[in-house]
């Protein structure tokens, strides 16, 4: 395992990626503003789940296939694009046929969790980050490198947990007279369809080489930064 000096070297250049703000916490603060603390708390635990989806292809070697084929990158970067871009759409329709609750219930909850979950593991900019920067934290002399990507990935988690779920609440609270109001919420949701179109389009149009592509991650990220 890698000596504590490194371990805190790497929590610190973790903080330092996830308090500036990427896609994925446009995402989940547009969720918080939009629909409540709840809504933008089940989309940071989705998006995290995804993290560790990423963690374990990184420490299997699956994101080194992802970052050697262009098709194969490409493909995932489209599906993503169109996933949002399709919730986009959904929201864009909520807006018009009456806000959603400002506070959704259990089975929206769930549905928000997975749709987290979906945005993050559909980004392939977060494999090929987490693929480029926890092997620069590990040692091969400290034992087997597979387990210390875990390590590594799992201490990423956490922090970005943190990190996010504190970006979801200050945007929950900060916008929570917004959600009285119905005429806003649904200004609300439309804003949100916008914003997940934005981000959609931004995913397609990303530049094509997988190998450019170890840029920030879904949390803080590039959906995810996270």
């Amino acid at each position: 395992m890698p000596d504590l000096a490194t371990l805190a070297l790497f929590a610190a250049a973790t903080l330092a990626l996830l308090v500036v703000p990427g896609p994925a916490v446009v995402y989940i603060v547009t969720r918080s503003v939009a629909q409540g603390r709840s809504a933008g708390l089940v989309s940071v635990l989705g998006i995290h789940l995804g993290s560790m989806v990423h963690v374990a292809a990184a420490a299997l070697g699956i994101s080194a296939l992802l970052a050697a084929s262009a098709t194969a990158f490409t493909i995932v970067k489209y599906l993503g694009a169109a996933y949002l871009i399709w919730l986009g759409v959904r929201k864009l329709m909520s807006g018009r046929n009456g806000a959603e609750a400002a506070e959704p219930p259990m089975a929206s909850r769930t549905r928000m969790f997975w749709e987290g979950f979906v945005v993050n593991v559909l980004n392939p900019k977060t494999a090929i980050f987490f693929l480029a920067f926890l092997p620069q934290f590990a040692d091969p002399a400290a034992g087997p490198i597979a387990p210390q990507i875990v390590l590594l990935g799992m201490i990423w988690i956490i922090l970005g947990l943190a990190s996010d779920g504190a970006f979801a609440l200050l945007a929950s609270a900060l916008a929570g007279r917004l959600r009285r109001s119905a005429r806003a919420r649904r200004r609300l949701d439309v804003t949100s369809g916008v914003v997940y179109l934005g981000l959609g389009a931004a995913a397609a149009f990303a530049g094509e080489g997988a190998a450019s592509h170890s840029s920030m991650p879904a949390s803080g990220i590039a959906v995810a930064g996270a």
